[in-house]
């Protein structure tokens, strides 16, 4: 979710106003930029923060000089010669300590926190502001509410004496999250209740069907090639593209076992750590949507082709997550993070190339083709624009982000085009379809 280095523009990150005790707490509509005219700074301070003395330019809230922020500024821009908005850490701590400026020892800590997390290491002139005048991100928020942890204190990666469950639960943080203050909350926050049964439930569904068919047609490699494989009620078929349902629940049949062993490695690996930090609900929504886009563009692409398997969510999930890794790359902590990624890949390509020679293999019982492949190409597209959106705001509500809104409007827009593809193109195009199974 959040990437670990910062826009030297804009922060996209939605504020948070708490209190300096963090007792009351909303959410603030607002987008920070930088660097902020010294006049809206100096009114928003002195108006929400009027007992602070600011080098003693504010003494009261009748008498407070709004030269106090431009002073700062003026302060800040010493120690920022490129005028980038951002000083060091340890430029920072010498201002402090040249100009003796006391500031609450909360503040100055969730502060430095904030810059140790970023991958330069640096303290951001609006985030000291947004600080100041009691506007905080949701990371702030939560430094807040979390309470027994101190946030300056040792890296996760340095705490001792975890027992098992907490050392995978901070594995995992490293595995997903780019920010060290993120996964010190994650690691926090985590109970594993409810536990990550989407993925697992998914899972285990495709197991019991796929030994169902292989008991029934005495079969484990190659089911596609058994003339009872597509008459069942799950796989889609452009002859039965009427029935709804199966648009999703393609997703429980698989072409043979080596096709769901591949599918199942990447589908657990990945997307039950996943689940275990986004939630159910944002790694359904990619699921769900990548394994929509699969048959859907199917049924464009390959329109006389039936589709079987779960590739279309599976690499919806891996493609979301691989892209997040290295729009992250220097944020990303986890160990071999290179080699994993490149492993990755390889699964990807090989069950890729797997489904493209099925695909153009000569089909047992013509004129009914193989299994389509186009469904892992709608899972990647969908993967690399909703997923990412969803997996970079790991700590923003996503009806609050305007990019996800953006890309959930062209999926849907993808998805209406599709359906009235459907409805009429077939018959306009006299496409020439296989028989019902």
């Amino acid at each position: 979710m959040p990437g670990g280095a910062r826009d030297t523009q804009v922060s996209s990150s939605p504020a948070v106003a708490a209190n300096a005790e963090g007792d009351e707490i909303e959410v603030l509509e607002s987008i920070d930029v930088l660097p902020m005219a010294p006049e809206d700074v100096s009114s928003r301070m002195c108006d929400t923060f009027p007992q602070f003395n600011f080098f003693s330019f504010c003494p009261d809230a009748k008498g407070c000089d709004h030269n106090t922020t431009q002073q700062w500024k003026s302060l800040f821009d010493k120690y920022d010669p490129e005028n980038s908005g951002f000083i060091s850490t340890e430029r920072f701590r010498d201002l402090l300590e040249v100009h003796g400026s006391e500031l609450d020892p909360h503040k100055l800590e969730v502060l430095l926190a904030l810059a140790d997390g970023n991958a330069d290491g640096k303290i951001c002139y609006q985030d000291f502001v947004n600080l100041m005048s009691n506007k905080r991100s949701n990371s702030f928020r939560r430094a807040i509410l979390q309470g027994g942890r101190q946030l300056k204190g040792a890296v996760l990666r340095e705490e001792a004496g975890l027992d098992l469950s907490q050392r995978l639960v901070r594995h995992i943080a490293y595995e997903t999250l780019p920010r060290e203050i993120d996964r010190k909350w994650y690691f926090d926050s985590y109970t594993c209740c409810p536990p990550p049964w989407l993925i697992l439930a998914i899972t285990i569904a495709e197991v019991a069907v796929f030994l169902y068919y292989s008991l029934q047609l005495n079969r484990w490699v190659l089911q596609v090639s058994d003339p009872l494989f597509l008459k069942g009620p799950l796989p889609y078929h452009p002859q039965l593209r009427a029935q709804a349902w199966r648009y999703l629940s393609y997703i429980f049949m698989h072409a043979g076992i080596e096709h769901l062993g591949l599918n199942m490695a990447m589908q657990l690996l990945v997307g039950v750590p996943l689940e275990m930090v986004h939630g159910a609900v944002r790694i359904g929504l990619v699921y769900v949507c990548g394994v929509l886009a699969g048959s859907l563009a199917v049924s464009v692409a390959d329109m006389t082709a039936p589709v079987v398997g779960s590739s279309g969510g599976v690499y919806a999930l891996v493609s979301a997550h691989l892209a997040n890794v290295v729009m992250n790359w220097s944020g990303m902590k986890c160990q071999f993070k290179l080699f994993r990624m490149a492993m990755a890949l390889v699964c990807m390509s090989v069950e890729f190339g797997r489904a493209v020679w099925l695909r153009f293999y000569p089909p047992p019982f013509p004129p009914c083709p193989n299994p389509s492949f186009v469904a892992h190409l709608g899972g990647v597209a969908v993967g690399l624009t909703l997923g990412v959106v969803v997996l970079h705001n790991y700590e923003q509500r996503l009806q609050e982000q305007s990019l996800f809104w953006i890309f959930f409007c062209v999926y849907t827009l993808f998805v209406l085009c599709a359906i009235f593809w459907n409805v009429f193109a077939y018959g306009l195009l006299d496409v020439k379809l296989p028989p019902s199974p």
